[in-house]
């Protein structure tokens, strides 16, 4: 039986959930102080103009906002060091390291990649289930229509159809690609959006002052 209806009402309404082998499930009974980290930190979020507007060459704003809500939560960015071993002889068996990670579960935030980002998450995702890392996975990625906003705001362009959106996770999860590991997702929609007008200097200093990570999100941005 689906356990998606353990996702609080009110965040059903603002995020387009869906799961994969009864993630919500084990995070609500198996992981209580994650689970309850998540509904604060996807509760509290908000879909800010001025970050739209101000999204460049760094990070996304909009993922800066998700991932440091996490981090001052306890949560890390983690890397694991994996490899296989049969008989006498071992083998590098490298994954991607995780946004945000806290005791066995798995998050990552894709708010404007390449759609082909979502391959390297579920894929990653299986992998350390597999090998016992995790108990779960979670994407954050943003909804299909919030096009619409994009294009009023004149950053239609920064957000095409082949980037990470949930029309594109989607098919993906349902053919498999998280194998055996429970995935929740959470698309963010346009209930989320608030217009608090264009980005202040304050706002685009503090986001060019952001460290440009290996993997940036917003890598098709302006």
């Amino acid at each position: 039986m689906p356990t998606v209806h353990l996702v609080p009402a009110d965040l059903r309404d603002l995020y387009h959930v869906k799961e994969w082998r009864n993630a919500a499930g084990i995070l609500h009974t198996a992981c209580p102080d994650e689970w309850a980290d998540v509904i604060e930190v996807l509760r509290a979020f908000r879909l800010r103009r001025s970050e739209i507007e101000a999204a460049g060459k760094n990070r996304s704003p909009i993922s800066q906002q998700i991932d440091g809500a996490f981090y001052s939560r306890g949560w890390i960015e983690k890397s694991f060091n994996t490899t296989i071993k049969l008989d006498d002889q071992e083998y590098e068996s490298p994954t991607h390291s995780v946004d945000c990670f806290k005791n066995r579960v798995a998050l990552e935030v894709e708010w404007n990649n390449k759609d082909p980002f979502f391959d390297r998450d579920l894929n990653n995702f299986r992998l350390l289930f597999d090998l016992r890392a995790i108990d779960v996975g979670i994407v954050v990625t943003r909804a299909t229509e919030l096009q619409q906003i994009f294009n009023e705001l004149g950053k239609g362009a920064s957000y095409g159809s082949s980037t990470t959106h949930h029309t594109k996770l989607w098919p993906r999860l349902d053919g498999g690609g998280g194998g055996g590991c429970p995935v929740l997702t959470f698309a963010i929609t346009p209930a989320l959006y608030l217009d608090d007008g264009p980005p202040t200097q304050e706002t685009v200093e503090a986001i060019e002052q952001f460290p440009l990570t290996e993997d940036p999100d917003d890598a098709t941005a302006d």
